[in-house]
């Protein structure tokens, strides 16, 4: 059973810092893109940034130059450094890995529970 656990969110005031990150478990064959999205309260889901395989990435224009996405396959792993933090990016924060387990041979999307981010103005 494949599963994505992240961590590292929490309070911060507004111009802090936080790191996120999701470390994936299980049976995993490959991953492809990785991504972070978050959903603010009565607002949908949106992609925060996302990094290919081969370490490409690609942001929100709302986070650019200020957030940094990586990854370390081997590990699974994958961070979302956030800088500059502000009100605005109070949201929870989800991770999305596309992979494929040694069950099923072909690339799924799968989703962590979510880690809330708070700034403070």
């Amino acid at each position: 059973q494949v599963r994505l656990v992240e961590s590292g969110g929490g309070l911060v005031q507004a111009g802090g810092s936080l790191r996120l990150s999701c470390a994936a478990s299980g049976s995993i064959l490959s991953i492809n893109t990785m991504g972070w999205y978050r959903q603010a309260p009565g607002k949908q889901r949106e992609l925060v940034a996302h990094i290919r395989y081969g370490g490409s990435t690609n942001y929100a224009d709302s986070v650019k130059g200020r957030f940094t996405i990586s990854r370390d396959s081997a590990k699974r792993t994958m961070w979302l450094q956030m800088n500059s933090l502000k009100p605005e990016d109070t949201a929870v924060y989800y991770c999305n890995f596309d992979l494929m387990t040694a069950k099923d041979k072909v690339y799924s999307d799968y989703w962590g529970q979510g880690t809330q981010v708070t700034v403070s103005s």
